[in-house]
C-alpha cells in the first residue's frame, strides 16, 4: 500500500475553487503551495493535492486514472471521517489529517494551517510532516570573506539574513538567500528538469535541500516547455530591409525567391537583413554581414560551423541522467514512525560500514595523532572498519586480554574523543566546552579533522561525547531553535567574557562608558563602537557583543567543523533530530544503572520445562544482584559486570552489537560417591564449582543455576572480581615495566 505522486498535470473534472476541499475545509485553489485542487462532480467532492499526499490515514491503492490521481473515492471518504474526529492544534477546529513524523508527538493540523504556522511537509521518501519544534533547519556556513544579502534572489524585495522557516539559502554557494514562498513558486513552475539556484546554478544538492525543507517539486518540465506554441516566434524568420535608403518598390518587407530584392540576413548576427540592391551587392551573393557586427569585429569575423551529429536531449533521456530520484516518487507505505533514540538512529549510519577494513597502529597512548594520520590519508574511506592495533604494548595502559578487534577499537575511540576534548580545539569547563580560535588549527584544518573523528567515533562504535555545551551544540546544530546567546553561554575566565560580563553588570552610564573606554578596540573589530546615550541600550549592546564573540568571529572554524561532522551522514542525521541528540553531545554520559543492564541483556530460557523452572528464580537472583551492586552492597560494581559480559569499559553510543545475552549453566548430575546415575534411580545436583562464564566476542553471558541466592551472589562476586583484579594485575605490570625503562 502506498501513495505516489504523478507525473503529469491532468485534472479530472476540473477545478472549481467555490468547492471547499474535504480534507481541510479551505476553499483556496493555489497550485503552487495547495496543490491542484480536484473536483468530482459525480461524487461531490473536492480535494487538494497536497492535503492528499501529507495525510496520514489514505493510500494510493488504485491506477492514476483511478479516483483522485490513485486516491480511491472510498478511501478518501474514509480519511475524511477519520480526521472528522481529529482537532487541529492551530484553527482548533476538526478534520485535522496531517500529524507530525515524531512518534512521541501528537499535534495534527490541516494542512493549509500547517503552512501557516511553519509546519514542513517533505514531498520524498515517505513524505513525512514535522511540527515547529521537530522540523529540520538550515545553518549558517558562511565563509569571512563572503557578506550576508539584503535581499531575496528570486523576487529582489529586501530580505533580513537571518534563517527561518520562511528564509531559505542555497547549500552550495551560500550567497543566495530567498522567501520560502518564492522559491517555491518558482519550483513549481520550473519543474524536477530546470529547478536550480538562482546563483550558483547548482541542481543536485540545491534540490536535495529544498526537498529536505518541505519544498514541492513537480515531477515535469518546466511550465513554460509546456505551453502551447511557446517558442512559434523563434520559427520565424527575419525578413526585413534596414538599409538607410530601400529601392524596392514593394516596401521593406518584400523578399523575392530569388534575384535583386531578396533579402539575405547577417551571417553573424542574423538580426539584420537587406536587399541585394540596396547594398550594391552581386545577384548571387550570400555572404554579407551587417555594419554593426563588421565595426565590431573589424571585418574578419567568420561564421563557426555548427557541430554536426549532436543529438537533442528528449524528455526521457533528461529523466535517466537526473541524479535525483524523483522527489514524489512514492507516499509513505504502513511502516512504523521512527523512534527517537539516539543509539537507533545511529544504527541507521552503521548499515554504511563496510567489512573492508583499515588498519590504524596507535604508538602508546597517542590516539589523537593516529587517528589524525588515518583522516589525512589520500586514500581515507569513512566507511571502511577500523582495525586498531596498540604498538609499545609496554607504553599503554590497554591490557593485553583485552587485544579484540571490537575492544581495541573501542578503547582507541575512547582515547580520541578524550584527546579531542583536551586539544587547542575546544575551550572552557570540562563538561561544558566551546570551541576555540586557534590561528594555527585553522592552517592545519584541525577542526575539520576534529569534526570527521568525533563522527567516526560515535558511528564505529565511540562512547557518548557529553562535553559539548549547550551554546556550541546550538550554533552547530540550532537547537533549541532561534533562542538568543547571552553572557552566560560564553566561555568563562575569558577575557572577551570578562569585559562583556562587565558591560552588562553596568550599573550606570557612566560605568558602561568607562568599560567600553577601555575597550574601544574589541568593540572597533566586533562592528559595535557606537555612541550610547542610555542605559537602557546596554542589553543591545551586550547581546551584540556575544553575538560576534560566539557566532560572527568564529565563523570559519563552526563551518569547517560542521563539515567534518557530515562524515557518514552524522551531521544531517542529528540535525533532523537535534533533540535526540543534545544528551550524547551535551550530557555526562548516563551512569550504569541497574535497570539500564537488566534491559540490556536478552534472557534465553530453556523450552524445557525441568530447566525452566530452574532458571526462572535464577533471572530474580540477577535483578536483585544489579540492584545490590548498584547501592554499594556487593563487592563489584554494575562497570565490573559490564566489563566482565561485554569487554565494553562502557556503553558506546551506538550501542552494543551483537545485542548482550543471558544464557544459563547448568549443573552436572552426579550421584553421592560423585558417579552419574542413569534409569530411574533419583540423581543429585551439586552447585560446587559453577561459575559464571561470557563471551564479549558474541556478547553472552552464562549465569549460574543455584538453589539459592547467597550462593549466586558469591560465584558473581569471585569469578566478577578474580576478572577485574587480573586486568588490573595486568596494567600495573605494565606500568611497572614502564617505570623501570624510564
Amino acid at each position: 500500500m502506498k501513495k505516489k505522486a504523478r507525473t503529469t498535470q491532468v485534472t479530472e473534472g476540473g477545478n472549481i475553487p467555490q468547492e471547499c476541499c474535504a480534507l481541510c475545509g479551505f476553499s483556496d485553489d493555489d497550485p503552487a503551495m495547495l496543490g491542484e485542487k480536484v473536483t468530482l462532480t459525480e461524487e461531490k467532492l473536492s480535494v487538494h493535492y497536497f492535503c492528499l499526499l501529507t495525510s496520514c490515514g489514505v493510500y494510493q491503492r488504485g491506477e492514476e486514472d483511478e479516483g483522485v490521481f490513485g486516491f480511491l473515492v472510498d478511501d478518501i471518504k474514509q480519511e475524511v471521517r477519520r480526521s472528522s474526529r481529529l482537532k487541529c492544534v492551530i484553527c482548533k477546529k476538526k478534520g485535522a489529517c496531517v500529524g507530525c513524523n515524531v512518534k512521541s508527538c501528537r499535534k495534527m493540523v490541516h494542512f493549509p494551517c500547517g503552512r501557516k504556522k511553519m509546519f514542513v511537509s517533505q514531498f520524498t521518501g515517505l513524505f513525512p510532516s514535522y511540527c515547529p519544534d521537530h522540523s529540520p533547519s538550515q545553518t549558517l556556513c558562511v565563509a569571512s570573506d563572503i557578506s550576508l544579502p539584503q535581499s531575496c534572489s528570486i523576487c529582489l524585495d529586501s530580505i533580513e539574513p537571518i534563517l527561518s522557516y520562511s528564509v531559505l539559502k542555497c547549500p552550495s554557494c551560500h550567497t543566495s538567500w530567498f522567501h520560502r514562498d518564492c522559491v517555491q513558486r518558482q519550483a513549481y513552475s520550473a519543474g524536477l528538469f530546470f529547478f536550480r539556484c538562482t546563483l550558483c546554478n547548482n541542481k543536485e544538492r540545491f534540490q536535495e535541500e529544498m526537498l529536505r525543507m518541505g519544498l514541492y517539486i513537480p515531477e515535469r518540465d518546466a511550465s513554460w516547455e509546456l505551453e502551447a506554441n511557446a517558442y512559434s516566434e523563434l520559427l520565424e524568420v527575419y525578413m526585413r530591409c534596414d538599409t538607410l535608403l530601400c529601392l524596392c518598390n514593394n516596401g521593406r518587407t518584400h523578399s523575392a525567391k530569388k534575384g535583386w530584392f531578396e533579402v539575405i540576413r547577417c551571417r553573424l548576427c542574423g538580426s539584420r537583413g537587406t536587399h541585394r540592391k540596396c547594398s550594391g551587392l552581386k545577384v548571387d551573393t550570400t555572404d554579407w554581414a551587417c555594419t554593426e557586427c563588421t565595426q565590431a569585429t573589424d571585418g574578419k569575423a567568420s561564421l563557426v560551423a555548427s557541430p554536426q551529429g549532436v543529438q537533442r536531449r528528449s524528455l526521457l533521456s533528461k529523466r535517466h541522467l537526473s541524479p535525483i530520484h524523483s522527489a514524489i516518487s512514492c507516499k509513505r507505505t504502513s511502516l512504523p514512525v521512527r523512534t527517537e533514540s539516539p543509539e537507533e538512529l545511529l544504527q541507521a549510519l552503521v548499515s554504511q560500514l563496510h567489512p573492508v577494513s583499515v588498519e590504524v597502529e596507535v604508538s602508546g597512548d597517542q590516539a589523537l595523532s593516529a587517528g589524525l594520520d588515518l583522516v589525512r590519508r589520500t586514500d581515507f574511506d569513512p566507511t571502511h572498519t577500523l582495525s586498531v592495533r596498540f604498538k609499545d604494548e609496554q607504553q599503554t595502559a590497554f591490557p593485553s586480554s583485552l587485544w579484540d578487534s571490537n575492544m581495541a577499537r573501542q578503547h582507541f575511540l575512547k582515547l580520541v574523543v578524550q584527546q579531542i576534548k583536551e586539544s587547542v580545539v575546544f575551550e572552557g569547563p570540562d563538561r561544558s566546552k566551546n570551541l576555540a580560535l586557534d590561528t594555527q588549527a585553522l592552517r592545519e584544518d584541525l577542526y575539520f579533522d576534529a569534526g570527521c573523528l568525533l563522527a567516526l567515533a560515535l558511528v564505529h562504535g565511540g562512547p557518548h561525547l557529553g562535553f559539548f555545551s549547550p551554546a556550541l551544540y546550538q550554533c552547530l546544530f540550532n537547537h533549541p531553535a532561534n533562542d538568543p546567546l547571552s553572557v552566560s553561554h560564553m566561555t568563562p575566565n575569558t577575557h572577551f567574557a570578562r569585559q562583556v560580563s562587565r558591560m552588562a553588570k553596568a550599573e550606570s552610564l557612566e560605568d558602561l562608558k568607562e568599560v567600553m573606554a577601555a575597550n574601544w578596540e574589541y568593540l572597533e573589530l566586533a562592528g559595535c563602537n557606537r555612541p550610547i546615550s542610555s542605559l537602557e541600550e546596554r542589553d543591545a549592546l551586550v547581546k551584540d557583543l556575544v553575538s560576534f564573540t560566539m557566532i560572527s568571529r568564529m565563523q570559519l572554524p563552526l563551518q569547517r567543523f560542521r563539515e567534518g561532522l557530515q562524515t557518514l551522514g552524522v551531521f544531517n542525521q542529528v540535525q533532523l533530530f537535534p533533540s535526540a541528540f543534545c544528551g550524547v553531545f551535551c550530557e555526562d554520559p548516563h551512569q550504569l544503572r541497574a535497570q539500564t543492564l537488566s534491559q540490556l541483556f536478552t534472557v534465553s530460557l530453556s523450552e524445557l520445562e525441568d530447566k525452566l523452572d530452574r532458571e526462572m528464580p535464577v533471572v530474580t537472583f540477577w535483578r536483585h544482584f544489579l540492584l545490590e551492586c548498584e547501592v554499594g552492597r556487593s563487592s563489584i560494581t554494575l562497570s565490573d559486570l559490564l566489563r566482565f559480559a561485554t569487554g565494553a569499559e562502557e556503553l558506546p553510543a551506538v550501542g552494543l552489537r551483537p545485542a548482550p545475552s543471558i544464557s544459563f549453566l547448568h549443573p552436572l548430575p552426579c550421584s553421592s560417591h560423585g558417579v552419574k546415575k542413569e534409569g530411574r534411580r533419583a540423581v543429585e545436583w551439586t552447585e560446587e564449582g559453577l561459575f559464571p562464564q561470557s563471551d564479549p566476542a558474541s556478547k553472552r553471558l552464562l549465569l549460574p543455576v543455584t538453589s539459592s541466592y547467597r550462593a549466586f551472589k558469591n560465584s558473581m562476586e569471585h569469578a566478577v572480581s578474580h576478572h577485574v583484579h587480573l586486568l588490573a594485575t595486568e596494567s600495573w605490570r605494565r606500568r611497572s615495566r614502564r617505570s623501570e625503562e624510564a
